[in-house]
């Protein structure tokens, strides 16, 4: 697997959620790779923020506003007249889908139809749009705690409200796909893109264990957490950002073939529980804090849940590339260059540097 850098050369792309940490990461790696990239958010929604703190605002151009305002997005995608689309504007937090349910689903369910009704009013007007990519989750199939992979086939489910609207977000792409962006008629690729629990530096949710552990360790205070057996597929930010960018090239270049879901997630030793997950944090930050477990649970999870990425490594070429002790290494750097207050968009380029540089290497190893 290696990225095309000519090919992102001077392409006109579309993020939504931008503002977000996975989004920031993937504005910074498009703009570095030389992709002109206009951005549709909400404003961060931490702080500090990835987004803030490595000025992302000024390499994209950025457009605060809701994925719900249907008529602002629509003007913005029109003005924007991209090539390619990411879509990851979401309500992204298992809890606060609980607290909100109706926002989660209005935004992660009709946000998603508000999108693909402005591609479909762009493509229209003659425009040059070919690829389209949905970034939903690994928590959109029904989860029977099995201890395999779920393959893109498996049914799709959800018990709580944000695996739920994620599972919907899945079907309204199947739909649009199939009434919409797969005639004669249209140029539009649409396809969907199901990660695992990603992490990296410049996350500061605070339902997520890596922010969480991170702040319990700077501050040298008790960590609580939630299901500390629970087995998670941990991969680094730069992972599925990876497969999401080769599968758009695949679209852009190709037929509809690509046209369908897909998972990216980390090799099965990388599906760890969460304890080992914490122990290793705080081995390589170098200090110790205490444990506890929450009481009573806060509310439903899952304990083991993992994906059977064999389809995009025949067919995409895609796999990964940093294990999880490399990927706790990294955001530990990252973490410590940001408390020595140091340029964190020049340390977040330079991983992603890093990264590509791993790529062309195994590349070179593999031929």
């Amino acid at each position: 697997m290696t990225l095309n850098k000519e090919f992102w050369k001077g392409k006109r792309v579309l993020v939504t959620g931008h503002t977000g940490f996975k989004g920031s990461w993937l504005s910074l790696w498009l703009t570095q790779l030389g992709a002109n990239v206009t951005g549709y958010a909400l404003p961060a929604s931490t702080s500090p923020s990835l987004y803030e703190l490595a000025k992302v605002e000024q390499l994209v151009d950025s457009h605060i506003g809701d994925i719900n305002d249907a008529q602002n997005l629509q003007q913005v995608v029109s003005a924007a007249n991209p090539d390619i689309v990411f879509h990851m504007a979401a309500q992204p937090i298992v809890g606060e889908s609980y607290r909100d349910p109706v926002g989660t689903f209005q935004t992660n369910v009709i946000g998603t139809v508000n999108i693909f009704e402005a591609i479909r009013s762009l493509e229209k007007q003659d425009s040059k749009i070919r690829a389209v990519i949905n970034v939903t989750t690994d928590k959109c199939y029904e989860n029977k705690e099995w201890h395999w992979g779920y393959r893109e086939n498996e049914p799709l489910g959800g018990n709580d409200p944000y695996s739920a609207s994620k599972a919907c977000s899945e079907l309204v792409t199947t739909s649009y796909r199939k009434s919409f962006f797969s005639s004669k008629d249209s140029n539009v690729r649409l396809a969907s893109a199901r990660a695992g629990n990603v992490i990296g530096g410049g996350d500061w949710s605070t339902e997520r264990l890596i922010p969480q552990c991170l702040d319990a360790l700077a501050k040298q205070k008790p960590l609580v957490l939630r299901k500390p057996h629970a087995v998670r597929p941990w991969q680094h930010v730069l992972e599925p950002l990876s497969g999401y960018l080769l599968l758009a090239e695949k679209l852009y270049q190709e037929d509809q073939r690509y046209a369908e879901a897909w998972n990216f997630g980390p090799d099965d030793r990388d599906c760890r529980e969460v304890g080992f997950v914490v122990d290793r944090l705080m081995k390589l930050w170098g200090l110790k804090v205490k444990t506890e477990e929450y009481k009573q649970a806060l509310y439903p999870e899952s304990t083991f849940l993992k994906l059977d990425c064999a389809k995009s490594r025949a067919l995409l070429g895609w796999k990964p590339l940093w294990n999880l002790e490399n990927s706790l290494v990294e955001i530990v750097k990252w973490m410590k260059a940001y408390h020595q207050q140091e340029n964190m968009r020049e340390m977040t380029l330079k991983q992603i540097d890093e990264y590509m540089n791993g790529l062309t290497k195994r590349k070179s190893l593999d031929e």
